[in-house]
């Protein structure tokens, strides 16, 4: 029977079933039950990829169905990211604390200081590459459009504040765990910026999905949300100006895979929590 990760690296297409023999077997679950530790307070969230003048599909939907388990739990989600990605995330009322252009390390420590978070997750986001810069899948550099979010994760140890990072391609926050792998098996300059636990899918989404599942087992009651208020959220986001980040079009798609498939995959994970939770 599949565990919820066989589930979260279904359809994939960008080698992260090369990375996989690298890692603990059951590293979305480790990721979650991490969260279960930390104690309750403020969580930052960053997600946020600018694909060709917009942000991408993926990353909003999964940190917003994980923002939503974790405010179930107790846990206050503030979502960082650029400030025009805002309404992305004000939509389902959650807070939102901005990261821009310009700012550096200086603003992200103050941000650290004046939020104290007890836990920080990325979901899909850009990081500095071994190459020191911010490159999408092929190469091409994002660094003008790509606030620089990843300094929270750098600076994070200097504050004892754990780390997960979630990516689908090599170049997100937290690949840079496996970066000579991925540099290796991959063919690509990777992200270096490491986590404390890194969670690797075929969709950056479904990695969130999959630790909003196992913090459902965990807890004994279903913090994911169903399949319609997910796609409702994804249609919402593409309504804002969300496109799919890999054939570009203004449609409720994730990187290129259709609404088919995502239910798919979030059933399957709802199925999971529901035979766990009722067995």
């Amino acid at each position: 029977m599949d565990k919820i990760e066989d589930i979260i690296l279904r359809h994939s297409k960008r080698g992260m079933q090369k990375l996989r023999p690298h890692m603990d077997i059951d590293y979305c679950r480790l990721a979650a039950e991490e969260i279960l530790s930390w104690k309750r307070g403020i969580i930052f969230l960053t997600t946020g990829f600018y694909v060709a003048g917009f942000p991408e599909t993926d990353g909003p939907a999964g940190t917003a169905v994980l923002a939503s388990a974790l405010r179930e739990m107790g846990f206050h989600p503030v979502i960082v990211t650029e400030s025009a990605y805002a309404g992305l995330f004000t939509i389902r009322d959650f807070d939102v604390v901005p990261v821009d252009i310009g700012n550096g390390e200086q603003y992200c420590r103050q941000l650290v200081r004046d939020y104290q978070p007890v836990g920080m997750i990325s979901v899909e986001r850009c990081g500095l590459n071994t190459r020191n810069d911010y490159e999408n899948m092929c190469g091409i550099s994002i660094r003008e459009h790509n606030a620089p979010a990843d300094i929270l994760f750098r600076i994070a140890p200097e504050f004892f504040i754990k780390t997960i990072g979630i990516g689908d391609g090599g170049n997100e926050i937290g690949m840079g765990v496996l970066a000579d792998i991925i540099e290796r098996e991959l063919n690509l300059s990777p992200c270096k910026v490491a986590v404390d636990f890194l969670v690797i899918a075929s969709v950056s989404n479904w990695g969130a999905y999959g630790i909003a599942a196992y913090l459902s087992i965990l807890n004994r009651k279903l913090l994911m949300p169903q399949y319609p208020w997910i796609a409702s959220y994804i249609a919402e986001t593409v309504t804002i100006g969300s496109i799919d980040g890999v054939t570009h079009e203004r449609v409720p798609h994730v990187d290129g895979f259709d609404e088919g498939i995502e239910q798919e995959i979030v059933d399957a994970l709802i199925d999971k929590v529901q035979l766990n939770l009722y067995s």
